[in-house]
């Protein structure tokens, strides 16, 4: 790992979801992407999910908004007629009381997503705006171990057995830390044969080629719930990777962001290492907030450092979901080879 990451899984995570928008498929070539970090079902979470989309229909979903759309949205907005109708014979029952659904209605129409008025008797009808698409052609997870050794080996097994059979996910990978040894210990380990293995090299930060197939995957069926999957898809779409900036203290004066690579990291001055999610909060003993003259007269940005920062992320977002527009478009992307997986 690059200096000053530590044995921080969580930098190791950062990393290995920012080499996936930029090289992305590892063996396949360019694809456009969508990746984010730390999400899952009740029964499982994953370290990254990498979702693959469809360039135009993932222009079209964009129209929706930047924030993800929970399981009742969905409903509505998949289910909105073209013309207006009584939701209650727009949408099929949903097994639970009719008045959650109509507050769906509502925030959707809050959010521009449908259109609503009042019918015949006051009933609340609403039509689309324009049409849901099927954005999503592919869901990978990817489970990150940069210490891939013979007891996390073990405990790592059935978790990933549970990934195989859920039916979520295209392809199952796991990533680890490269060793220099001439074969990886990650295939010496007894894990799924259909799991796919990833070495990566961040002594030098991230860039197109930092990471080696060790092990291809298998291509999985995905015959699970498909409603469970489009709506983890929306949280991926939604929460993104850069999430950190919400969970951590940008606002305090010993955060800061450091470049590795083609990478921005969050850095602790305290503590002199990127500082772990739990570490970085209003609770640690190290943390001061900005001085209230760092907020004002524009110093160094307005709102001060911590404001900045949020912006900062945010926008580096917003450039990768409009990268994933223009990727499936681009006809020299092949992962580490054309210009756009290395610009």
């Amino acid at each position: 790992m690059f200096p000053g990451a530590g044995d921080s899984e969580f930098a190791f995570e950062l990393l290995v979801s920012r080499w996936a928008e930029l090289a992305w498929h590892p063996t396949d070539g360019r694809r456009p992407v969508v990746v984010a970090r730390q999400l899952g079902t009740k029964e499982r979470r994953w370290d990254t999910v990498i979702l693959e989309v469809d360039r135009d229909a993932f222009a079209r979903r964009r129209l929706f908004g930047e924030r993800g759309l929970d399981s009742d949205l969905l409903r509505v907005v998949r289910g909105a007629p073209p013309a207006f109708a009584w939701y209650r014979d727009a949408l099929e029952d949903p097994g639970f009381p009719w008045r959650y659904v109509r507050a769906a209605v509502h925030r959707a129409a809050g959010r521009d997503l449908v259109e609503k008025r009042r019918g015949p008797n006051g009933r609340v009808e609403f039509r689309r705006v324009r049409e849901y698409p099927d954005w999503v052609e592919r869901v990978v997870v990817v489970e990150n171990k940069p210490d891939l050794d013979a007891s996390a080996a073990r405990a790592l097994a059935g978790q990933l057995r549970h990934d195989l059979d859920a039916g979520l996910a295209d392809e199952v990978w796991v990533a680890t830390g490269a060793t220099g040894e001439r074969v990886s210990p990650a295939l010496l380990e007894d894990m799924p044969v259909e799991v796919g293995v990833l070495e990566f090299d961040f002594d030098d930060g991230v860039d197109a080629d930092a990471a080696e197939v060790v092990w291809h995957p298998t291509r999985l069926d995905a015959d699970g719930d498909p409603d469970k999957r489009l709506e983890l898809a929306e949280r991926a779409y939604g929460k993104g990777w850069r999430s950190f900036r919400e969970t951590m203290r940008p606002d305090c004066r010993h955060f800061e962001l450091r470049r590795e690579g083609r990478a921005l990291v969050p850095h602790c001055g305290a503590k002199g290492r990127v500082p772990t999610a739990a570490e970085c909060s209003g609770g640690c003993s190290e943390f001061s907030p900005e001085p209230p003259q760092w907020r004002t007269n524009g110093w160094p940005i307005e709102g001060g450092p911590g404001k900045g920062i949020r912006a900062l992320l945010s926008r580096r977002r917003e450039r990768e979901r409009e990268r994933a527009e223009r990727a499936g478009a681009d006809p020299g992307g092949a992962a580490g080879t054309g210009t756009e997986a290395t610009r």
